[in-house]
């Protein structure tokens, strides 16, 4: 998609939700059309007619790549973050695994609560600053679908902000539940399907420039309680966090320099993250 095109579909996404949550406004409308005439004007000239190069790349090379800088700001993380630690600080410490656990954020929540945790992850360059930042704790390499984990060993699973990598939801909650004991806690995060659209597909560019896009997968609130039932799982609570303001505003410089304020009513009190805490079987 170009730049252009990008920023007329904010503006639409702009004009609809304010149809519907605030009305008719000329103003706001005149506004937008009058963004919308400038952005088509300069279609055909950078950055408006960039087009990137995008490449499908797989999640273990995926994030490899992104390592050094995951744990740099991260506006998904910052609303992602706090909503799962609200669930987390409720459970009892015991044996933990932070699936997916990337550079180890919810591992060292986890480990300081006095939990015993083990961590497992596909790319072994996340492993290694998460080992730096949670040396108490046991990393393992491992796959979703394929935990190195005995059947049965852990009181709570947590694992944000993956699923969506995965081309089905049940093959995954049956293999947490099969290291999970009777009763146990799943809390698991996602970006919400809504807001993939809004450029919310994780990649990371490679040497050649080119955008490297991993796989995302458009699960609606109904899949995941759908999967999570024929797993067996009792659902406990979901929660839709929806976006802020943030500082610098959503949506990338580009857009933030020519319509802002058609970017911030796009964004605002649209759904950032779904979360769930299921209990497993029993």
């Amino acid at each position: 998609m170009r730049m252009g095109a990008f920023l007329v579909g904010l503006e639409g996404v702009a004009l609809l939700r304010a149809a519907v949550e605030q009305g008719f406004d000329p103003a706001f409308e005149s506004a937008r059309f009058a963004e919308i005439t400038d952005i088509i004007a300069s279609a055909g000239a950078p950055p408006f007619d960039e087009v990137p190069v995008v490449v499908p790349i797989d999640t273990v090379t995926g994030y490899s790549r992104w390592a050094p800088s995951y744990d740099d700001w991260n506006p998904l993380i910052e609303v992602e973050q706090p909503a799962v630690r609200r669930v987390l600080g409720t459970i009892e410490a015991g044996d933990a695994l932070d699936a997916a656990t990337g550079t180890g954020r919810h591992a060292a929540f986890l480990a300081a609560r006095g939990h015993r945790v083990t961590g497992v992850d596909s790319s072994d360059a996340m492993l290694a600053i998460a080992r730096a930042k949670v040396p108490d704790a046991d990393f393992r390499l491992g796959e979703l679908t394929s935990l190195p984990l005995e059947d049965g060993s852990v009181d709570l699973v947590v694992c944000g902000l993956a699923l969506t990598h995965q081309p089905a939801l049940e093959p995954v909650l049956s293999e947490f539940a099969r290291v999970l004991r009777p009763g146990g806690h799943l809390v698991t995060s996602d970006i919400h399907w809504l807001s993939l659209y809004l450029g919310g597909v994780a990649g990371t560019p490679d040497a050649q420039g080119r955008w490297g896009r991993m796989p995302a997968s458009r699960f609606l609130p109904s899949d995941y309680l759908r999967a999570g039932l024929a797993t067996g799982y009792a659902p406990l609570a979901c929660e839709e966090v929806l976006w802020p303001d943030v500082a610098g505003g959503h949506g990338g410089p580009l857009a933030q320099t020519w319509c802002p304020e058609a970017v911030r009513a796009a964004y605002v009190g649209l759904p950032a993250v779904i979360m769930w805490h299921l209990s497993a079987p029993t």
